[in-house]
Parts: C-alpha cells; structure tokens; sequence
C-alpha cells in the first residue's frame, strides 16, 4: 500500500514545532528517524494531514551526564546509543536491550524520542524506560514538564503526550555499584517483535536481593511491571526455591492476550522462562 496524502514541513527551531501542532492539532504528527510512522502510514494505520519533520532539531541529540542521570536526547538514534561509552557504562540495561531493536539499517536512522513516544508495548526502550523509573521529559510553547515511566505509558500507542507537546528527551539513572541488570526477548526470528521479553534491574546486599524491577513487554496494551514476582523476590536469594516462587507469582502477574506471535499460553511460558534465566544471570549463588 500507499501511504495517503500530506503536506510536509521541516522544522527549523521548536518555535515552528508548536505553532504547527498549535495550527493542526491531532492532525500533526511528528516525524523523527521515521521508522515506524513511514511503515504506519503505508498500512494507512496513520492519517495525519501534516508531518512536522523535526531530524534536524540538534538541541534534541546527544547523550549527556547530568549529576546522577544521563539524559538522551530524543533524536538520539540507537546506534548512537549502541555505540555510547557513557551508555555502556551507566545505562547497561538500556545497552544490553540496544542490539534487539529490529536491524541495523533501522538501528541507524531509528531514534530513542520516536520508540518511547510511540509507546509500542512490544518495543524494547519502554519496558527498559519502566524498569529503570527513567524520567519522560516533556515540553510544549509553555514550557516543559517531566513524567515518570510508569505514568508516561497509558495504552496501546498512547502516551502522556498531548498534542500541543513533544517528547525532547528522556533521563536514566546512573546505576549503581550493587545493581545487576537483565535484557532478553524471545522472537521467531532476528529483528522480529518479540512473542515475550523482559527488563530486569535488582539491588544485592551480600547475597540478597534488596530493591527489584520486572518489566515486561508484548504481554498487554503498554509495558508492566510484575509486582507480585517483584515482592516475591525481594529479601530473598538467589535460588532454584526463589526462582519457583517468583515464576509462580508472576502467573498471577501476566494476563496475555494471545496474538499473531504467540497465544496467551505461550507468552506466559516465555515469560517463565526468561524470569529465571535472567535470575541465574543475575545471581549471586549458583541454582
């Protein structure tokens, strides 16, 4: 198919963003590396009258620490954050969940800004965003506003940004000495969207997990967090017994609806599955 009819404008300075979504409302939509919204609209899945071209905004690039957090900004593209030592270093789990984002030719043109403010619930960057509590920063003609991952992700392509209002950038905590981080998807092929994967972020003291987050992706309408799973690891170790525990709670955890990928069955088996391998990489005691 085709993509349908719209007009085109290449924004020069943020001035000329938000007068054009103040002109054209719901009707706008902004166009980052184009990964997605090019394929979207050639399945005529979007509809907008105008694309508000925003690539050669360079105030919303780079990858930068401030204080405790490095903010990315949202034209940042994956292979830049592939290939950022400060990500490496700080943001492993962000580093770790890179290479599955689709291919490489995407990888190069595909931006952080776009991923989260698409809000796919089977994309990679959401359920890193909600593992890590990263912050969402937001801004519009008023100024900006920042929200927490877990308010950002509303439902299915829907996030906290309104239409007057752009995603510019998103921060991640630095991580810490005691933090052991966890990536992993399962896909039928390379590059797919994944049938099940998970985000996981855990603080040891000693032998024991003090702090936990589970996010999952490609399990419902947005990226959610396992809060049972998580409360049934916490103050516990690292072992075959925890493990069963955790897997047992996330049952509860995880209602799937069944898709082209995999059925509701098969996702909560996968998840399973990839709770306990990302444990044992993650323990501190042999299982």
């Amino acid at each position: 198919m085709k993509s349908p009819e719209f007009s085109y404008l290449k924004a020069q300075t943020m001035a000329d963003v938000f007068s054009a979504l103040k002109t054209h409302g719901d009707a706008a939509q902004l166009l980052a590396g184009g990964q997605s919204l090019l394929a979207m609209l050639n399945l005529r899945m979007a509809n907008p009258s105008i694309l508000i071209d925003i690539s050669g905004l360079d105030s919303l690039k780079g990858i930068q620490q401030n204080g405790n957090v490095i903010r990315i900004g949202a034209l940042t593209t994956h292979h830049e954050i592939d290939s950022s030592h400060i990500v490496k270093e700080h943001i492993p789990l962000l580093a770790q969940a890179v290479p599955y984002v689709a291919h490489l030719a995407i990888r190069n043109k595909g931006t952080i800004g776009g991923s989260l403010a698409l809000g796919d619930p089977a994309a990679e960057y959401p359920a890193v965003a909600l593992a890590l509590n990263a912050t969402l920063i937001i801004q519009s003609a008023k100024g900006e506003r920042r929200v927490k991952a877990s308010e950002f992700f509303i439902s299915l392509y829907r996030t906290a940004v309104q239409a007057d209002e752009i995603l510019i950038g998103v921060e991640f905590p630095i991580a810490k000495p005691n933090q052991r981080f966890v990536f992993s998807e399962l896909a039928r092929r390379k590059g797919d969207y994944a049938m099940a994967g998970m985000a996981l972020a855990l603080s040891l003291e000693g032998q024991t997990i003090q702090d936990v987050a589970l996010a999952f992706m490609a399990m419902d309408d947005k990226p959610i967090l396992a809060p049972r799973a998580m409360k049934a690891l916490t103050g516990q170790s690292i072992n075959s017994q925890t493990i069963s525990q955790a897997q047992a709670a996330l049952d509860e955890d995880l209602q799937p609806a069944g898709d082209l990928s995999a059925n509701a069955a098969t996702k909560k088996h996968l998840s399973r599955v990839l709770l306990s391998r990302a444990l044992i990489q993650a323990g501190a005691t042999h299982v």
